[in-house]
């Protein structure tokens, strides 16, 4: 059997809006690009021995030594570290820094984990 409602409904539900606000914790790198003088160890290292620092930085991310061989994936290990890091940025801002000027981001990703560890 069906029961019967006695109360009439007179008003209809209310919507509720509740707002958010959603931070990201974003920054930026701790150094810039061109900040090679900031450790001049890791700017010599990147200079005259760029295979040696990116087999540095890709251990110290957790990735094999090997990584720094392969091709495009600096590119990758930068993105993946501005993940981690929640560094602001985009995949292509990191194909260009890799592309135009592979030992300048080598070092200021070397930088980066060297300031955060």
């Amino acid at each position: 059997m069906m029961a019967y409602q006695a109360e009439v409904i007179s008003t209809q539900p209310q919507v509720t809006i509740t707002n958010y606000t959603v931070t990201t914790g974003s920054s930026d790198w701790s150094s810039n690009l061109c900040d090679c003088c900031d450790d001049c160890g890791i700017c010599l290292c990147g200079t005259f021995l760029p295979c040696c620092l990116g087999c540095n930085v890709a251990q110290d991310h957790g990735e094999s030594c090997c990584l720094s061989f392969l091709p495009g994936a600096l590119v990758a290990l930068r993105t993946s570290m501005r993940d981690r890091y929640l560094i602001n940025g985009s995949i292509c801002d990191d194909w260009i820094v890799m592309s135009c000027c592979a030992p300048c981001g080598l070092c200021q990703m070397a930088r980066e984990q060297k300031m955060r560890s």
